[in-house]
């Protein structure tokens, strides 16, 4: 492939004129909390590929997810839109209302994996472009086709196995074949690429390589947590070979490589499961990541302070692509800021988090638990009255009060703020009501007392 590049600026957009189109490769974590790397300073686990490769990157510390539940925050990697948006709130139907027959659980099933045909995809919208697109690991939206890739791994409901990723949760665990073949592929026809690696890694279970499990368990670790170390620095590994194979190819620099975590895991010691206060909850160990964008010879490697979002990777890879994105996309296009080095023009960021368990299908509102605003340093979670399923530990909501936090002060969140800081409370909740248009107000409560 060429590597020729001309890079124009349109109006506020970037776009992107070349006699060979850029490939892009998603590496997404699951369930990895955001200090769970080298690179982020932590002490005892080794990402030395992660770490190169966040050396060959713009890197954004202070990167988030709108939702820390897989199935929505991969939804939103995918579309560009947030859960509220995309119709995808939760993992699954709630077995409390939808599996009164066997029938009714598939019908249920079908309904919300329907989501995927009303809105525009990454693999969609490239491969108008001519892309080639493969999918691989978590995928909860049907066959890989549905979602508009031209090949994948997970065969989908209502095959068996098919509830998130059935055939695709081998990749990583059990090597890297189909990827690495389907990249040779695409380079013989001579077709740019789109790779959606969605790994099953280090989610449970946490099953590492021998070798991994008695280095940190040498350290004095926890059989569980050493375990999870393990699993982090094997899913870094499964990076690094797939980095090194687009080196090996010669494609690398023609290659946008983005990296992002689907949500948060803080593993507990002693026992199994993640600790309150990270998977599936608005706090910082649910819904922050690390964000990087790593493209030779067009990015300039830099460490970035700015708040950014899941839900600016797909503006930013439609863009790197030359292709237009839908009008809908509430995320910003980043490479004008990452080219330039300019500031990002947002002094704000939102999230949502609704139950495990999709109570009713057709309003979300039913199911919603948290909204949250982060600007600055300071975060504001409005708790609501949403209906929990599965998973109530989860979620006790004994503070329904506003809570404000100073995440500059108090990385923790241990300490509600909002009784001392009105005024911070008042602007964020209407940034909040600004951002979130409730359509029927008389459905959702918001807990102020």
């Amino acid at each position: 492939m060429k590597h020729l590049f001309a890079i124009l600026f349109v109006f506020a957009g970037f776009s992107v004129q070349a006699q060979d189109k850029p490939n892009i490769v998603m590496l997404i974590s699951d369930d990895q909390s955001w200090t769970d790397y080298s690179f982020m300073g932590h002490e005892q686990i080794d990402t030395p590929h992660l770490d190169k490769l966040a050396s060959e990157s713009v890197v954004f510390r202070r990167g988030y997810v709108p939702t820390a539940l897989c199935r929505p925050s991969l939804m939103t990697m995918i579309t560009g839109l947030y859960a509220s948006q995309h119709g995808v709130t939760g993992n699954d139907p709630s077995p409390a209302v939808y599996n009164q027959s066997p029938a009714a659980n598939k019908a249920a099933r079908a309904k919300l994996i329907a989501n995927i045909d009303k809105v525009s995809t990454v693999p969609k919208l490239l491969g108008a472009e001519g892309y080639l697109s493969h999918q691989s690991g978590k995928w909860w939206e049907g066959n890989y086709k549905r979602g508009g890739f031209t090949h994948g791994m997970t065969r989908g409901f209502p095959q068996p196995g098919g509830r998130h990723g059935d055939d695709g949760l081998k990749i990583g665990r059990e090597g890297l074949a189909p990827v690495l073949n389907f990249i040779d592929d695409a380079i013989e026809e001579d077709k740019p690429f789109f790779v959606w690696y969605a790994t099953f890694m280090p989610h449970t279970p946490h099953t590492p390589p021998a070798r991994l499990f008695e280095k940190y368990k040498a350290m004095g670790l926890d059989t569980y947590v050493a375990k999870y170390y393990a699993m982090c620095e094997w899913f870094d590994e499964t990076c690094g070979e797939i980095v090194d194979h687009l080196d090996d190819k010669g494609v690398r620099e023609n290659t946008l490589i983005v990296y992002v975590c689907d949500n948060g895991w803080i593993q507990q010691s002693g026992k199994r499961g993640y600790a309150p206060r990270s998977k599936q909850t608005p706090y910082e160990g649910g819904v922050r990541t690390p964000i990087m964008f790593s493209w030779p010879g067009t990015l300039k490697p830099a460490d970035r302070k700015e708040l950014v979002s899941s839900i600016d990777l797909v503006p930013t890879m439609l863009a790197a692509a030359g292709v237009k994105a839908p009008s809908n996309l509430p995320g910003l296009n980043l490479l004008p800021n990452m080219t330039q080095g300019k500031p990002i023009k947002r002094d704000t960021i939102f999230g949502e988090s609704f139950a495990h368990d999709i109570a009713n299908l057709d309003n979300h509102e039913d199911t919603m638990l948290f909204r949250w605003a982060i600007r600055g340093d300071w975060k504001l979670l409005l708790t609501y009255d949403g209906v929990v399923n599965r998973y109530k530990t989860t979620h006790p909501r004994e503070e329904k009060r506003p809570q404000l936090f100073n995440l500059k002060d108090d990385p923790a969140e241990a300490t509600n703020l909002a009784g001392k800081n009105p005024k911070v409370v008042k602007e964020l909740a209407a940034a909040l009501d600004d951002w979130y248009e409730v359509k029927q107000r008389k459905t959702i409560k918001v807990f102020t007392d």
